[in-house]
């Protein structure tokens, strides 16, 4: 594993969890402890700081897909 593959998979998982927020906002949100606890964080994560979150995954994976 390397930095920009975990850091991806962080976005990704950032990006999911928003995604089912928007589609299925009861179940996501009653979960707000324990395991289940860090896909609501997550979500939350993904919905304030959309625009960076976004901004991240163009340019990693235009790292990924140019660079590397």
């Amino acid at each position: 594993f390397t930095a920009v593959y975990t850091v991806s998979v962080i976005f990704l998982f950032i990006c999911t969890c928003a995604y089912i927020l928007s589609l299925a906002y009861s179940p996501l949100n009653r979960n707000k402890t324990g395991l289940l606890g860090i896909f609501c964080k997550c979500a939350r994560i993904g919905e304030w700081t959309s625009l960076y979150v976004a901004i991240c995954c163009i340019v990693m994976a235009f790292s990924i897909f140019f660079i590397q």
